[in-house]
């Protein structure tokens, strides 16, 4: 089968990440003597710096991770929580029947930095200084700057000097976008990452004492205190079209730790698939694969008519339950344990036929089909009110998506980490002034109308798209994977998954299959449209396959041939061989190892 590069093996370690940088810096690491979970956290960093639109310092991440010398993963939780004062009232009085995509106003706790300062204290052995290095060095002395990079900030160019100055200050030198491939530099976040060391390093000489002593000088010390200060003075545009403040506080960072949780798992093929809590979207995965238990998928062509069918009708029911169900477990009831049984899945099952599906059908549980009425009242409805209008996602600008980045790392002693950082783009909130970084809009996945699990409740984590993806056999840490995408990671991932489990395609192989996206359900993000039986298609499944699909009633759209997905991969083989692999869409993502 042709693939566009080979699968990476080796015996001492892999990498794979969106950018190429940080799969070097990562690989730098593991050279140097550092574990997984030390070239994780540096990497992580770094793509902060070269990838600014798609995360930065002030995002989140869900952090899965898997000890040689541990049998079960967790999940490090850096998907920070909602302010205290973020209250239905609040927004309320200012008018809004939805948290406005853009500003000040959408804003959560900043829970990367916390997230890799926890995996680097509990499973690494480097310290911050040296973890921040390579960042701090990229953001001081430059880094290439990403044609889609130049893109973003040309769509601000206006916008930026005349509303978000601090923006432009960091964006815009001299009032001119960045050329694409010029080198940019952007030294307040290096200055920023430089104090924490320092600070870090001021605690004395014990590793620990400085990754409490860095953690503290972010979410209690002076980073605290320049957002407090920011967000309680300034009145700065949003996607609402007015001015507004922002409600997130110091007081808001200053009790905020990610915490460690248990994954979510279940068994399929011969391995364990984990992935994160209900505060995130991770485990529709697991309810389409409990689904897929009742298909012979290896005896189906891996790009044909039937194996896509299949995939995708069980892709719009376990989606159907997201939007009901899934919220923060911390602060409702999810019935997840319901959602994953077999006896669950087998009822679900029945409903699928040999034609497209154009309803949304949760699972018949209490209280789902009004809910599910009243999303779909809203989704796509002329009115931006209510639970699926919505903001523009980036405030007077055109459209700019905000996307995200992934990395996977495994080390020669068997440890293994999937990671999908995201937030705090340039384009979705104003640089807090003296830090160089904008902060998470993470806020804007929440509803405004009462009653819904992902409804707007203070201190509690936004519903996520973010998922990464570990997996097990026997009992020891075997694949990590992951892409970017919003409402799509679940579906590009398992894409890949699925032929490389059923079909015994390796991971490169994989990823350079056609791959596809339902668009079936209400989206996340702006503007939260639901399109019916959507399927977007890669136009290499080809004619008789895309007819085929049309004649099933799918509303198929033809993408290009490259254009769906960024999947990267890493893994440890039985034989303690490692493995790695990254897509060549965007001409970005890369994978090494030796």
């Amino acid at each position: 089968m042709f693939t566009t590069r080979p699968e990476i093996r080796g015996t001492f370690g892999a990498v794979a990440t969106t950018h190429w940088i940080a799969t070097a810096v990562g690989m730098s690491v593991l050279e140097r003597g550092g574990n997984a979970f030390d070239a994780a956290a540096a990497a992580g960093f770094v793509l902060q710096i070269v990838e600014p639109h798609l995360n930065g310092p002030g995002g989140e991440v869900p952090i899965i991770l898997n000890r040689h010398d541990r049998p079960e993963p967790v999940v490090i939780c850096g998907q920070g929580p909602l302010p205290l004062g973020a209250t239905l009232e609040r927004f309320a009085a200012l008018g809004l029947a939805q948290v406005p995509g853009t500003g000040l106003l959408p804003s959560v706790v900043p829970g990367a930095f916390d997230a890799w300062m926890l995996l680097l204290r509990d499973h690494g052995t480097w310290t911050p200084g040296a973890v921040l290095e390579a960042a701090i060095g990229y953001a001081e002395s430059g880094f290439p700057v990403l044609p889609r990079v130049s893109a973003t900030i040309l769509a601000a160019q206006e916008m930026f000097p005349a509303e978000w100055p601090s923006s432009a200050e960091v964006w815009l030198p001299g009032g001119e976008v960045p050329r694409p491939r010029a080198l940019h530099r952007t030294p307040a976040i290096a200055a920023t990452y430089r104090r924490i060391v320092a600070e870090a390093e001021a605690a004395g000489g014990d590793r620990v004492g400085q990754i409490e002593a860095a953690r503290n000088a972010f979410y209690r010390g002076f980073v605290a205190e320049a957002v407090d200060r920011f967000y309680r003075t300034a009145e700065l545009l949003d996607s609402t079209g007015r001015r507004n403040r922002g409600v997130l506080t110091g007081d808001d960072l200053a009790r905020y730790a990610a915490p460690v949780e248990p994954t979510v798992s279940r068994d399929h093929r011969g391995v364990t698939v984990h992935k994160t809590g209900p505060w995130g979207q991770g485990p529709v995965m697991l309810q389409v694969l409990a689904l897929l238990d009742g298909f012979d998928l290896a005896s189906m062509d891996p790009a044909g008519e039937e194996f896509l069918h299949v995939v995708v009708e069980c892709i719009k029911l376990a989606y159907a339950d997201r939007e009901v169900f899934y919220g923060d477990p911390d602060a409702v009831d999810v019935p997840l344990a319901t959602l994953l049984s077999d006896d669950y899945a087998a009822a679900r099952r029945r409903l699928i036929t040999a034609e497209a599906s154009h309803a949304l059908i949760p699972g018949d549980l209490p209280g789902a089909a009004e809910r599910m009425a009243r999303v779909l009242a809203m989704a796509g409805a002329e009115t931006p009110a209510g639970i699926g209008g919505g903001e523009p996602t980036f405030a007077a600008l055109p459209v700019e998506w905000g996307d995200t980045v992934h990395l996977d790392v495994v080390d020669r002693w068997g440890n293994l980490v999937s990671a999908t950082p995201s937030g705090g783009w340039l384009q979705s909130s104003p640089v807090v002034p003296g830090l160089g970084f904008p902060i998470s809009t993470r806020g804007q996945m929440t509803w405004l109308e009462p009653g819904h699990p992902s409804t707007l409740r203070p201190g509690m984590r936004p519903r996520t798209t973010l998922t990464p993806t570990l997996v097990t056999r026997d009992g020891e840490a075997y694949l990590g994977i992951g892409t970017p995408g919003g409402d799509q990671q679940d579906q590009w991932t398992l894409g890949v998954l699925l032929r490389h489990l059923h079909h015994g395609l390796d991971l490169q192989a994989a990823i350079d299959m056609p791959l596809f996206t339902s668009r079936h359900f209400p989206q996340s993000f702006h503007p939260r449209t639901c399109e019916p039986g959507l399927l977007l298609m890669e136009e290499r499944f080809g004619p008789a396959v895309i007819e085929g699909m049309r004649r099933r009633g799918h509303q198929v759209s033809v993408q290009g041939p490259w254009s769906l997905g960024r999947v990267c991969a890493a893994g440890r083989r039985r034989d303690g061989q490692v493995m790695a692999a990254a897509t060549p869409r965007l001409m970005q993502a890369y994978a090494t190892g030796r």
